[in-house]
């Protein structure tokens, strides 16, 4: 069994070579994807565009302005003069905020005694990067009200004493880079796609050649025609996540904190999972471009909308959270967030392993079943 497996697998090596194309685009392909989406899809909210209307005018109002933009959060494209101007800057996304500063804002923040209202007005429009921009805007004022009442007290020779001071301490991403969390997401989605996409245009481009006949009506079983025909695919896609790993190290400082055997046995039964979905789609298809489309449907969608790699699952209704279980990119994403960002072990993430063990022999057995009827259909 294993010399006609040996001997089948070498077959597509070999008729994988001669396709260079094939080969670099299953090779090189996942890690560029890992750079575009790496630097494209990312959370962070920098260089935030700010129209600034300063009806005090006082040392005081352009040390909040320059406070706001010495950082890299900010940065000032617009200094508005007079009310009317604040819609038409909003409208025509000039900018993304407008910061108002009363004309009385230097001769309260003097006696120290009152209520200074500041006034943000910020685009909505994207509800993310709006939510986002508030807590900028609302935690840098706050930070420059405590330091200037720090500096009038110390220049009084007091000292500011404050009695619940909040000390949060981020674990696992201290910087809270979105693009470290979103990482392990892009190694999950681009494996499936490489594995189910490749696996089924391997299959089916047999039985477009007609050579799929030959090999039903040789020695070979089934089981030996699958395991010879896959196994080039699975070392492939084994190769790819080597390559991804070093590509997210050299361009994200993305370092894997966890065991390196179980992640490479975590990853192995997720390829076989992937790899039996491509079978199953290789199956029931007739033409490389039908195979292509439904692989493609079957794993990039679910991989992208219902895995958690971007869209939190706790926040979809149950009925959506009970949809995501159709996609191994879930659990897996979960074994990538445990081994590579946390660190722990297995007794973390070992009912995921289970889930892509039974997502696995589910789908060859809906393949084995697909095959008879079609067979009984001939």
């Amino acid at each position: 069994m294993l010399s006609r497996i040996k001997a089948v697998t070498k077959k597509e090596i070999k008729q994988l070579f001669r396709d260079k194309r094939m080969l670099f685009v299953i090779l090189f392909f996942p890690v560029f994807l890992l750079g575009v989406f790496g630097y494209a899809v990312n959370f962070d909210v920098k260089n935030i565009q700010l129209a600034i209307y300063d009806s005090d005018k006082s040392p005081e109002s352009r040390e909040l302005i320059n406070y706001l933009t010495s950082s890299n959060y900010f940065q000032a494209v617009k200094y508005i003069s007079a009310d009317s101007e604040i819609k038409e800057t909003l409208d025509e996304q000039k900018a993304q905020v407008v910061l108002v500063i009363p004309n009385d804002f230097s001769e309260k923040l003097g006696r120290g005694n009152e209520e200074i209202k500041i006034q943000y007005l910020i685009d909505g429009v994207n509800g993310n990067t709006a939510t986002i921009i508030y807590n900028y805007v609302k935690s840098a004022t706050f930070n420059f009200g405590t330091k200037y009442q720090q500096s009038r007290l110390a220049s009084l020779g007091k000292q500011a004493f404050v009695p619940v001071n909040l000390e949060p301490l981020f674990m696992f991403n201290p910087e809270l880079n979105s693009t470290k969390f979103l990482i392990p997401g892009l190694i999950a989605m681009i494996l499936i796609v490489t594995a189910v996409i490749t696996v089924s245009l391997s299959l089916v481009r047999e039985k477009e050649k007609g050579t799929i006949e030959q090999l039903e009506i040789s020695s070979l079983s089934t089981l030996e025609i699958l395991f010879g025909k896959t196994l080039p695919y699975v070392l492939i896609s084994l190769l790819d996540a080597v390559f991804i790993l070093v590509a997210g190290y050299l361009l994200f400082d993305v370092v894997v904190k966890g065991n390196y055997f179980i992640l490479f046995i975590s990853t192995m039964i997720f390829v076989i999972s992937a790899t039996s979905m491509g079978i199953f789609v290789s199956v029931i298809s007739d033409t490389q471009q039908i195979a292509f489309s439904i692989a493609t449907f079957l794993s990039m969608l679910p991989s992208i909308i219902l895995s958690g790699f971007i869209f939190p699952i706790e926040s979809m209704p149950y009925v959506i959270q009970l949809v995501t279980n159709i996609s191994p990119a879930k659990f897996f994403i979960i074994i990538l967030r445990a081994i590579i960002l946390r660190g722990v072990g297995l007794e973390a993430f070992w009912t995921q392993l289970i889930y892509l063990i039974l997502f696995a022999v589910l789908f060859l057995v809906m393949a084995t079943i697909a095959s008879k009827k079609k067979a009984l259909a001939k």
